[in-house]
This record gives C-alpha cells, structure tokens and sequence, in this order.
C-alpha cells in the first residue's frame, strides 16, 4: 500500500462493547492526535479508520465483521484509507483477522502506544500486527482526548485485565492478567476531568474491588477503599460511580467510604450471575448465593438508601428448571433496581467452551430470557414506586431524548430522571420531586 496522506490526517474511531473500550478509544485518540491526526466523525473522510472491538459476545463480532464489509467500500474511493481493528477481537482473532481484505493492520488492548509506528509501517507494504498482552501497561501517563467534549460524565480507568477466570468468561485472555495504575495518575486525571467542566467520573476496572496499588519503595500501599476516598477529596461537586464488583471481594471499608463521602454515588453494581449454587460453582465465580446475600444484607445495613444493580446469565451448560428457578427467586428476594440481562453466549477457548456443553436450546434460553425480563419489569416499577413523593439531586445530563423541552439526568442511585427544563443546563445540579414514573423512568418537578 502506498499512503498519499497530507498535512491534515484524519482518524474516525468506532468503538463496539463495554465503558472500557470508550475509555480505550479516548486513549487511542490521545496517542494519534500528538503524533499529528485529527479526530473526524465522519468515516467517509478519514484516512484511517479503527474499529474498537468487544469479543463478550458473538453478536458483538458479527456487527463488527458487517462494518468491515462497508469500509472495504470506502477503499474504492481512498486507495490510502487504512483499516485497522482493535481491542478485545483483535486480540483473540489476531492474525485471522488479517485475512478479511479491509483489514491492514490489528492491534491488541495493550499496545496502542505502537499505533503510531504501525501506521507508519504500512508506507513499506504489507499488513501490520501487534497483540502482545503486558504485565504493566496501565497508560497512566496519558491523558486521554474525551469523546464527548462538554460532557457531564467520564470515565477513567483504574487497572486493567482480570485474574478471576470466571468459566464462561473471554476478558482475561484478550486483556490479560490484573495489574492497578498509580493513584496518583487517577486523581491527577479526575482533577483534569473537573477543570475540563465534567462533573461525574466513572471509576473503571474488571473488578475494582480487588485494586492494589503498592509503592515499594516508599513501603505504602493504596486499597480501592482509599482511592475511593482520594478520588471524592478532588471537589464536593464532582461525583464519583465506578464499576465493576466482585461479590467475593467487596470490602465493609468501600461501603463505610462511600457512606462517608455524600459525593460517592450510592450505587452499587454486583453482579450475581445465576442464584445456583451448582452453576455458580461450574461458572467459577467463588462465591454462593449464601454470601452473596451476605454482602446485599451488609450493603442495606451501611447504605439503606443504596441503589443495586445487577448481571445475570441465563441458559448457561447444564442449567435446569430448578436451577433457572432459583435465579428468579433471587432477584425477587434482592430487589433489584436494575438488570442486565443476557442469555448464555459460548466463547471459543474459555474453560465452559473446553470442558461444558452448552446443552440449553436456543429456544429455551430466549424464553427464560423474556421470563426474566418481565420480572425485572415489575421489580423496577416497584422500585420507582416508592420513590414517589420523594426529592433526590440530580445531576442534570442533557436534553430529553422524547421530549427537548425535558431535561434528564441521573439521581445518586443511578435511577434515571426526567424534569422540565426551567432554564437549566447539563452540569447543573438540581432538586426533584418525583411525580411519577415507568420501570426505567422517574418523572418529575424541580423544587425551587
């Protein structure tokens, strides 16, 4: 390939999957822009275009393959335009992904730093590829360029990989082993995310429960319990959420951090994944329905006011009536203000893949799936049903999707809110009473 690039590079990012992936995407816009790209939002006239990619699901990959097919169209057009993939996919596909003609080069989650030399190698002809998992690399020195300029929320990430090999589970072998970014970097980005205008960030990692930062030499050691706590020490105004949970490793010193901090949101997300103890033990998870009740019953104790929101697979290998049963009797138990929801997905290689089989009918995991809808449905409409008459802070987000002349933003909680505008703009914190509301709504009027 000869590239014919100008002056003026132009880079169009589409990014497929989880809040970490848009995280990723933010740093490779970082690392592209110093070395002389400009961000467009349009793939038409890009020179190179990068598909960010997720693997949890096999969906996820076939869209991914139908947007490589329309950008081998673009090349008629742009015999330079260079296609590469990236993240989860390409790691697991790696040189395979290579043999779909649109694709020039691919490059796993941890070397998005080479982006730059493999862009330029495609000047000597060729395809490029780079997966190599790191022990260390975080790109805690890097400020990423933020996708939604004038945003409200961001997010930063906290560590990456993931150590807990759960059977049914793809991310520890396409994002590697566990390893936690100076908090120092952490907080530094947060006070640039606050300067910037933002007024939330989202705190990320596969499982931030288990966040270790140890400085050896100054013989100090950072829990995620005290990032918490250093992260909401930035500004009263800036709010702090962070995902993901792990039911085994969720300390009382988080629930007393955020019981501390009014501006550590009091949300909650705890993914349960089955209310089986069989399963739960055959998806490698580590914990049973037991202790993980144990930690719900702790959460309600500390923060009464606490919103919990949930994960869960149905139709996974050998899951029965019984065990699908007593998944619907979990949720009924818990409460839960939200779920998502999916049916079982096999993944090539996981140890489920290996070793399962995945023995519950398409048919009959759809339809456990719709039973499990409708049940969140109304456990959600309760939910909000006792929000009535109530007053909560909202963090104002932007305009309604349904209505402009409304505005939406979200409650401590994470329960989504609706209101008239009167005059306010995202940013803005306000005081609303709630009026009414549907499963996934709160509407209501802002209190003077």
């Amino acid at each position: 390939m000869v590239i014919n690039w100008g002056m003026a590079k132009k880079v169009y990012i589409e990014t497929y999957g989880c809040q970490m992936n848009v995280y990723d995407s933010e740093l490779v816009s970082s690392i592209l822009q110093k070395d002389g790209f400009e961000q467009t939002e349009k793939a038409e006239e890009a020179d190179l275009i990068l598909i960010n990619t997720c693997s949890v699901r096999e969906n996820a990959e076939q869209r991914v393959f139908g947007r490589l097919d329309f950008f081998k169209s673009l090349k008629k057009k742009r015999k330079w335009l260079v296609i590469g993939v990236l993240g989860c996919m390409a790691e697991r596909l790696k040189e395979k992904l290579l043999e779909h003609p649109a694709v020039d080069l691919v490059a796993g989650p941890d070397s998005y730093r080479d982006l730059p030399k493999l862009v330029s190698a495609m000047a000597e002809g060729g395809s490029h590829i780079n997966t190599l998992l790191s022990h260390t690399e975080t790109y805690a020195d890097i400020s990423p360029v933020r996708m939604n300029d004038g945003g409200v929320s961001g997010f930063i990430s906290i560590m990456r990989g993931c150590n807990n090999v759960c059977s049914y589970c793809i991310v520890p072998y396409v994002r590697g082993s566990e390893r936690s970014r100076d908090p120092r970097s952490i907080v530094r980005e947060a006070c640039e995310m606050f300067e910037a205008g933002y007024r939330e960030v989202n705190l990320l990692g596969q499982n931030v429960d288990s966040y270790l930062y140890e400085d050896n030499a100054a013989g100090s050691k950072v829990t995620f319990a005290n990032l918490l706590e250093m992260v909401a020490a930035v500004d009263p105004a800036l709010r702090v959420r962070f995902a993901t949970s792990h039911p085994k490793d969720m300390s009382d010193e988080v629930l007393y951090a955020m019981a501390k901090h009014p501006n550590i949101c009091k949300h909650i997300h705890l993914p349960v994944q089955s209310g089986s103890n069989e399963v739960l033990e055959k998806m490698n998870r580590k914990y049973t329905v037991e202790t993980y009740l144990q930690r719900i019953a702790k959460i309600r104790e500390v923060l009464p006011e606490c919103g919990i929101t949930t994960d869960v697979i149905v139709g996974f290998c050998g899951e029965t009536a019984d065990d699908f049963q007593k998944t619907l009797d979990l949720f009924r138990l818990v409460g839960y203000d939200w779920a998502f929801m999916f049916a079982y997905s096999q993944r090539p290689n996981t140890k489920a893949a290996r070793h399962f089989a995945d023995d519950v009918t398409a048919e009959e995991k759809e339809r456990r799936l719709q039973q499990m809808i409708d049940l969140q449905a109304g456990l959600s409409l309760e939910k909000h049903q006792k929000c009535l008459g109530q007053c909560y802070e909202v963090l104002v987000e932007g305009p309604s999707k349904k209505d402009p002349q409304q505005l939406s933003g979200r409650t401590s909680q994470n329960r989504v809110c609706v209101f008239p505008a009167e005059g306010h703009k995202p940013g803005d914190y306000v005081t609303v009473r709630v009026e009414s509301c549907t499963p996934a709504t709160l509407i209501g009027t802002i209190v003077k």
